[in-house]
């Protein structure tokens, strides 16, 4: 089956995930068989992966607040999801989980 512009549909489930470049950038070494700590080839060089970060897209800011949250429609009443917000997203991030009924409590790190 072809849609628009003549290209076969994207392949879905276990078979959407194709080769990446990271997969021939960072092979998977004898500590890390199946390539699970791998970073990708965009990844830059100077991040620390011990060092917590924002989560708002886009930025590497450390973070300093731990917002935790749960879908109640999806989550158990004692699960607890957590962002991480830096002190300029620390309100948006909250805002937007608080609007929707998620937001349990805000803590900084």
């Amino acid at each position: 089956m072809l849609v628009s512009g003549g290209n076969p549909p994207a392949p879905r489930g276990r078979l959407a995930r194709q080769g990446t470049l990271a997969d021939v950038t960072n092979p998977p070494s004898d500590s890390d068989p199946i390539g699970l700590f791998r970073r990708g080839a965009d990844a830059r060089s100077d991040d620390r992966d011990d060092e917590l970060r924002c989560s708002a897209k886009g930025c590497r800011r450390p973070a300093t607040y731990a917002l935790h949250w749960n879908n109640p429609k999806v989550h158990t009443p004692d699960r607890r999801k957590t962002w991480l917000a830096c002190d300029d997203h620390r309100e948006s991030l909250a805002a937007f989980l608080d609007v929707r009924g998620f937001l349990r409590d805000v803590a900084p790190l």
